[in-house]
């Protein structure tokens, strides 16, 4: 256990090491002091998980928490990158024994062999469809709040899926071409509507929204009641460079209108 200097004034603690400094043994508590009348336990104390945290994992925790569990939060103030920021949180987790089984689970295989690519194209699902494939079928998204995405490329190379959607019926590249039709109808900027709430065509939920252009695409008529996936489509626009994906709605990238 590290040292307490005490005092009759001051009392400094020292953060507790879990590891011996010199054989690297795990340590244990054998001593607890009362300061105030000097009264000692003697036993043997187990650390916790939290006591056997690195400075570096300690520090993660704390942003992490500050950040309300926002990756996107943590990877600013910490300046490093989402692998880094994903990979310090399992190390974090499996330090604290929270690690998940499904890590074990073998990684799915993405068959890339039907998705053709345009790479002349300033179409945005020629753009989306290069980008998914340059990393090898899969990418993680993160929505504006910060919720991670898995997306995936499908071996028939007209559509993908994430799991955050639902896998039937298939989004297929084209619905990105959709959305920045409407973008650019309205000056680069749209809303992204409510389809969660109203119906297809009511107020909050209107054609001229990105949720509901996302329904016309996928064949749905005035007054059905529709699915939103606009937080996920929303996210791998942004990934591509194409949108910035704004609170409430969605807006073209400087970018990609010099692309046009």
């Amino acid at each position: 256990m590290s040292s307490a200097i005490l005092s009759s004034e001051v009392i400094i603690m020292k953060r507790l090491i879990s590891r011996c400094p010199s054989c690297d043994g795990e340590l244990v508590i054998s001593t607890l002091q009362c300061p105030d009348c000097g009264m000692e336990f003697k036993s043997s104390f187990e650390l916790s998980f939290f006591d056997k945290l690195s400075d570096e994992q300690n520090g993660f925790l704390l942003a992490f928490l500050r950040a309300r569990g926002n990756l996107k939060e943590v990877q600013s103030e910490m300046s490093i990158s989402y692998p880094t920021a994903k990979k310090k949180l399992d190390e974090l987790l499996d330090a604290l024994n929270l690690g998940s089984e499904e890590k074990c689970a073998e990684p799915k295989v993405v068959d890339l062999s039907r998705l053709n690519v345009d790479h002349g194209s300033n179409c945005a699902s020629e753009i989306v469809k290069a980008k998914l494939k340059d990393h090898g079928g899969h990418t993680t998204v993160f929505t504006a709040r910060g919720l991670p995405c898995e997306v995936y490329a499908e071996p028939d190379g007209e559509t993908f899926t994430s799991d955050k959607l639902p896998t039937s019926p298939a989004f297929d590249y084209g619905i990105f071409d959709a959305i920045v039709e409407l973008l650019l109808k309205q000056d680069g900027r749209a809303r992204k509507g409510n389809g969660r709430n109203f119906k297809l065509g009511e107020t909050g939920c209107e054609e001229s929204t990105v949720v509901g252009t996302v329904a016309l695409h996928m064949g749905h008529k005035k007054g059905d009641s529709i699915h939103d996936p606009v937080f996920v489509l929303a996210a791998i626009l942004e990934w591509a460079g194409i949108a910035v994906n704004g609170r409430g709605e969605l807006i073209l990238t400087d970018e990609y209108r010099s692309m046009l």
